[in-house]
């Protein structure tokens, strides 16, 4: 069953973008200067979304193809904001074999996004790791910096409603 994709809209606030044009005026005619552009944005705005990549080649004269194609190269870049509650959960071997994929089905489930994506209200946002060094908690999640272990999918809906 397929779930309709809602996206946060974008929200950028003037202050917001005479940051990020401050920032393309100190370093744009620095050889490399892509990458720390990219990275001083995404600490300004959270994330980059098509608008913010877009003020990028604007102010640059990189193409847009270009600028996309770094931000979707790097896992250190998100084209999606992070919700107010970040939630990851393992998908290393050891959570793995211990049931995290259903532990993920199931937030996917409740929260009716797929991971890497938001929720509408900005709340929740879900992605996978490959190990947060708990392997004997097993499988496990984190909420920001909170780390739940021994988890089965039941679980859930509970420790989301501590965050609601």
């Amino acid at each position: 069953m397929a779930c309709k994709k809602e996206t946060v809209p974008f929200k950028g606030t003037p202050e917001q973008e005479a940051a990020l044009k401050k920032v393309i005026a100190e370093l744009k005619d620095t050889k490399g200067a892509l990458m720390p552009i990219m990275q001083h944005a995404q600490e300004i705005y959270g994330y980059l979304p098509i608008e913010v990549q877009t003020m990028i080649s604007d102010e640059t004269g990189i193409p847009l193809e270009k600028i996309y194609g770094v931000a979707t190269f790097y896992a250190q870049f998100a084209l999606q904001p992070k919700g107010k509650y970040q939630i990851s959960v393992c998908l290393g071997t050891a959570c793995y074999v211990k049931g995290s994929g259903s532990v993920y089905d199931k937030l996917q489930q409740l929260l009716g996004i797929s991971g890497g994506e938001c929720t509408p209200d900005g709340k929740f946002s879900l992605d996978s790791c490959r190990c947060v060094g708990a392997c004997g908690l097993a499988p496990v999640m984190m909420i920001n910096d909170e780390v739940y272990g021994r988890l089965v999918p039941d679980d859930v809906a509970g420790i989301l409603a501590k965050y609601e």
